[in-house]
């Protein structure tokens, strides 16, 4: 995700319409990341995220020539990620909803004991770890798909109210309230619950061979330990690509931040090769 002035994105946009492959290749480069992190968040598996990043990513592509810079490159592409990921019906959670008090009865009630180790001998606490992030990830997927975006927008993304107002169609004072709203809920929830977040008996190292059993961590595919982590000022640069930010932030410290996978890149890698793609910068 390398830093670009808007001024610099505007000109890659209008090489890339004209048939610049390498200008196409730069823009992809330098959204992919911030559009893997949203739907990641947006839809709670990397499997998921991965897929909806590219049917995103193409569709910037077949629309960059209504961009007309307007608003800054990073806010269009977001319009673009949040409108087609509120309306994602192909990934899992569509199929098997989650809410808030499933997940506490689960937390309260699974029952935990007596399962034999199926950590495959791969250290606990990395397991535990692996549980934590994909544990609070997951839980994204007990809100709403809107309330989800606003949260997502407003914790991890950090946007400025008048800016994520814009990407979501509501009114900056709307957004202020029901992102306080939902922060409330899940901080409630947190502090309720989760012993790693709050004040709650849960603990991810007690529940790994639980996890497994039910298929929640695989100790063969380990995604959110093995993924790279992007650097904070990275993620600062995003927000203020965008606008200034408000000072509407709060500290949820699983929000973390992660470069694509290889297996993405190379998907895009093909696409951006393929007839498709050959066919759009021509037309």
């Amino acid at each position: 995700m390398n830093k670009k002035t808007n001024d610099q994105l505007l000109d890659l946009v209008n090489k890339a319409t004209a048939g610049d492959k390498q200008a196409l290749e730069t823009l992809v480069a330098s959204v992919q990341d911030i559009v893997f992190n949203l739907s990641l968040r947006m839809l709670g598996t990397f499997a998921d995220a991965e897929d909806a990043t590219q049917d995103i990513l193409l569709k910037m592509i077949t629309h960059l020539s209504s961009f007309r810079g307007d608003s800054s490159f990073t806010t269009w592409v977001f319009s673009i990620a949040a409108n087609h990921l509120k309306n994602y019906k192909k990934h899992m959670f569509a199929h098997y909803p989650l809410s808030f008090e499933y997940y506490g009865d689960d937390i309260q009630n699974g029952k935990t004991k007596d399962i034999p180790d199926l950590t495959q001998n791969v250290e606990k606490d990395i397991l535990a770890e692996e549980l934590k992030m994909s544990c609070t990830n997951v839980m994204l997927q007990c809100l709403d798909t809107e309330s989800r975006c606003i949260f997502i927008l407003g914790t991890m993304f950090k946007a400025d109210s008048r800016v994520a107002g814009d990407i979501l169609g509501m009114t900056p004072e709307a957004y202020r309230k029901r992102l306080s709203r939902i922060r409330k809920k899940m901080a409630g929830f947190l502090e309720q619950y989760c012993g790693e977040y709050g004040n709650g008996t849960c603990k991810c190292k007690n529940r790994v061979n639980y996890a497994i059993q039910n298929h929640r961590i695989n100790p063969q595919q380990l995604d959110y330990t093995s993924a790279v982590q992007i650097p904070v000022q990275t993620m600062l640069d995003v927000k203020t690509a965008m606008e200034d930010m408000d000072d509407l932030s709060q500290d949820f410290s699983f929000c973390k931040s992660y470069q694509s996978s290889e297996r993405m890149k190379l998907l895009l890698q093909e696409l951006l090769k393929s007839t498709q793609i050959s066919v759009i910068r021509n037309s």
